[in-house]
């Protein structure tokens, strides 16, 4: 079983900053590429930016210039800085990871429970 432990959201003015941060636990034998994705209400749900194990990192456009991602794997975490937030990045932010159990073959995916980002003045 994966834990994974999601802190940082929040109420945040416009021009604003949050860092989210991801920790998982659990019985993991390997952790491959790890994420955040948000939903916001009405809309469907939406990557915002990943890392993979080696540190590539991947962004979608809307974040991109404003978001940075970062990895720590001696403690399977990640964290998202987010930058010059706007009203429309209020959402809810789910961290995901993608994870081996046991040495077998199989790769699973685990979210988290979400966090709540909220940017208003």
């Amino acid at each position: 079983q994966v834990q994974l432990v999601e802190s940082g959201g929040g109420l945040v003015q416009p021009g604003g900053s949050l860092r989210l941060s991801c920790a998982a636990s659990g019985t993991i034998f390997s952790i491959y590429t790890m994420g955040w994705y948000r939903q916001a209400p009405g809309k469907q749900r939406e990557l915002v930016a990943d890392i993979t194990r080696g540190g590539s990192a991947n962004y979608a456009d809307s974040g991109k210039g404003r978001f940075n991602i970062s990895r720590d794997n001696a403690k399977n975490t990640i964290h998202l800085q987010m930058n010059n937030l706007k009203p429309e990045d209020t959402a809810v932010y789910y961290c995901k990871v993608y994870y081996r159990h046991s040495a077998g073959v199989i790769v699973y995916d685990y979210w988290g429970q979400g966090t709540q980002v909220t940017v208003s003045s």
